[in-house]
């Protein structure tokens, strides 16, 4: 009876932030549109790119996965990854002043892939390993992250910098 409740609350969570997400998609379209009209090189590692996060996923063993606001796991809305610094950084004051370093990155397959670790912030959330994965045709992003007993799905698109 309790997962049967468990499943319905979900049902019901998930349909009222599918109501939510419709300005959200409509603003990712228009930018998936931008990404796709983009030239060859923008997402090749060449140049730095601005990324906006869609939508984050947390899981754990006890709880599954779940869909979660941005902002209740730390993550910002907006990134800017420099290249050429190997850097990850939040792109608004709101993000914070957090940074993160590309430890390793590969273009393979259509995608450039990027890798680090870190620390985390303290009382939040313990280290993590992260990967990302940027389309180098369209800009799409998933990144992947995980630590003590939780992993994080984060889906996104990227625009080349001015």
């Amino acid at each position: 009876m309790r997962i049967r409740n468990y499943n319905r609350t979900c049902e019901r969570t998930l349909q009222i932030a599918m109501k939510q997400m419709l300005p959200v998609s409509i603003a990712l379209a228009f930018l998936f549109g931008l990404s796709a009209v983009a030239a060859a090189g923008d997402f090749d590692g060449s140049q730095p790119v601005l990324c906006s996060v869609v939508s984050v996923t947390e899981c754990t063993p006890t709880d599954g996965c779940r869909a979660v606001m941005p902002e209740s796991v730390a993550v910002p809305r907006f990134l800017t990854v420099d290249f050429d610094k190997k850097i990850v950084v939040p792109a608004d004051k709101g993000g914070g002043n957090r940074s993160s370093a590309i430890k390793r990155m590969e273009r393979i397959g259509g995608q450039l892939i990027l890798q680090g670790a870190d620390e985390g912030i303290q009382d939040v959330r313990d280290s993590v390993g992260w990967t990302a994965s940027v389309s180098e045709e369209t800009g799409k992003l998933v990144v992947t992250a995980a630590g003590n007993e939780v992993a994080f799905i984060v889906y996104g698109a990227c625009i080349p910098m001015p």
